[in-house]
């Protein structure tokens, strides 16, 4: 999204076309269940009938993120549903307004149930074969109507590797893909290790979804100085994802950039405050976490190129599905 704090209508359309010209074939949408259903079976389809207009307009296929978790956080889910739980109720209401989604935007492939689970059951581990009856139940009967659309969960690779939690994955790789951010950061979000050595923890994506292929949903490498971000690691970070992707492409469903613009820091501060009681243990991550994000941008916030855009653009006329 562009970096104003509110964008207008023909500045999302500018940056998509802007996204659009360097060769992607696809984009991510991120779909809240309370907006999307605020009363059960009664759709709210302004929002995502804009989006997902401007990504058919494009030619971009979508990857839809719309989980029932988020990161540490069970739902959130719409006021009508009272108290939730993993049961068959959940299912049936999963499925329905999947169902929903599916049957009107057809340019959605891939559908993300659960995001950054191993966060969540680490926390929840008694949790995890209630769930993973629940992926089966909504992934079996969304499949028969949809036998083009993959589904999957998906993970967060730099977790992964921080709480040395390898064995996350093999408990919940259900579905047809598995799915990876990779944010290149240490247990405080900040970039202690260079390019060189952080791309190597891409090969753990391949090794942990033992013959199932993957995808690479969000990666970036942060410019702000605050988390030490440089451009030209961010460059030779990109050019390191590239050379991975490219040597083990037959491994990959695709992989998508995290961002195309940077944000004002104090716009992605405000967002993760938000939910600061259940994400975040202390000020240091917080402020990290948003400089990380916000500072992770192709393009900065007066709307100046890095570097780094350039060699995407080089890198896609290389790299089919990315």
């Amino acid at each position: 999204m562009p970096p104003t704090q509110t964008p207008t209508l023909g500045e999302i359309q500018n940056a998509y076309s802007q996204a659009a010209s360097t060769g992607i074939g696809r984009s991510n949408v991120y779909l809240s269940w309370p907006n999307i259903e605020p009363a059960q079976g009664k759709y709210n389809w302004g929002t995502s009938d804009i989006i997902m207009g401007l990504n058919r307009e494009q030619q971009l296929n979508v990857t839809l993120y719309f989980s029932v978790i988020n990161n540490r956080v069970f739902g959130p889910f719409p006021d009508w549903m009272d108290k939730p739980q993993l049961d068959q109720k959940l299912e049936n209401e999963t499925v329905a307004t999947l169902d929903a989604i599916l049957s009107r935007y057809y340019i959605v492939d891939y559908v993300i149930i659960g995001g950054n689970v191993d966060i969540y059951f680490r926390d929840h581990p008694d949790e995890i074969s209630k769930y993973t009856d629940f992926f089966n139940g909504v992934y079996g009967k969304l499949k028969e109507k949809y036998p083009n659309v993959k589904f999957g969960n998906w993970f967060s690779l730099n977790d992964i590797v921080n709480h040395y939690d390898n064995d996350i994955v093999s408990k919940l790789n259900q579905g047809d893909f598995v799915a990876y951010s990779y944010a290149p950061v240490d247990l405080v979000y900040y970039q202690n290790n260079g390019p060189d050595e952080e791309v190597k923890n891409l090969q753990k994506m391949i090794d942990l979804a033992k013959g199932k292929k993957i995808a690479l949903i969000e990666v970036g490498w942060s410019t702000d100085k605050s988390v030490n971000g440089t451009i030209e690691d961010q460059m030779k970070f990109m050019k390191n994802v590239y050379d991975f992707y490219k040597k083990n492409q037959s491994q990959f469903e695709f992989l998508t950039w995290y961002r195309q613009y940077d944000r004002p820091v104090d716009t992605c501060y405000g967002s993760l405050n938000k939910e600061s009681g259940s994400m975040f243990g202390n000020e240091i991550v917080l402020n990290n976490t948003a400089s990380y994000l916000c500072g992770t941008g192709l393009i900065d916030v007066d709307k100046n190129p890095k570097p780094a855009w350039d060699e995407l653009k080089r890198q896609i006329e290389s790299s089919p599905n990315s």
